[in-house]
């Protein structure tokens, strides 16, 4: 089981080790103890632990969709018509083998999932959309929103509070400067 970050089991070198991890996952062992300042051995035995115990869940590359010919990116919220345990397993089992779903989250509020999913382009999508996507079990209704401009990805988690923190106060810091 992860544990939570609250829960700190974690250290500084623990916390620089899985900063340094969401940056660059290709660094070796020498090079990721350099840089916080620790030797290869221990810094190994950190990351392994950290692994075992679930905090690094694997490693990837980050691909750029639209290099690889996805044009479209698009967010759809769906509500399902029956809110059964099977109902929603058999919804999830028909989104997992749809490799242009990329992402699904069960959500609260208006929606019960939230998709992400690829298209080549306006065309194909609505094509997926309207063939696949709204003849997925057990679906009530489904609201597409088209993203324009992606202004920021998630590549790295905050690793505490205090990370966001700082990052606000200096923020704050650099705006009174301008003024």
């Amino acid at each position: 089981m992860p544990i939570a970050l609250t829960n700190s089991g974690f250290d500084t070198q623990d916390l620089a080790i899985l900063q340094a991890l969401q940056v660059n996952a290709r660094l070796t062992v020498a090079q990721l103890a350099e840089q916080i300042r620790l030797s290869s051995s221990p810094t190994w035995r950190r990351v392994k632990r950290l692994e075992s115990e679930g905090v690094v869940t694997g490693y990837r590359a980050t691909l750029d969709r639209r290099a690889l010919g996805w044009g479209v990116l698009a967010f759809v919220a769906i509500s399902i018509e029956d809110h059964s345990d099977a109902a929603a397993k058999a919804f999830e089992a028909a989104v997992t083998e749809l490799p242009e779903i990329v992402a699904c989250w069960s959500v609260s509020g208006d929606s019960d999932f939230l998709l992400q999913v690829v298209g080549r382009d306006l065309d194909t999508y609505a094509d997926f959309a309207m063939t696949i996507v709204r003849r997925l079990p057990g679906i009530k209704s489904m609201r597409t929103i088209f993203t324009l401009k992606e202004v920021k990805a998630p590549t790295a988690w905050p690793l505490s509070d205090s990370d966001a923190e700082n990052v606000r106060a200096r923020r704050s810091t650099d705006r009174s400067r301008i003024t």
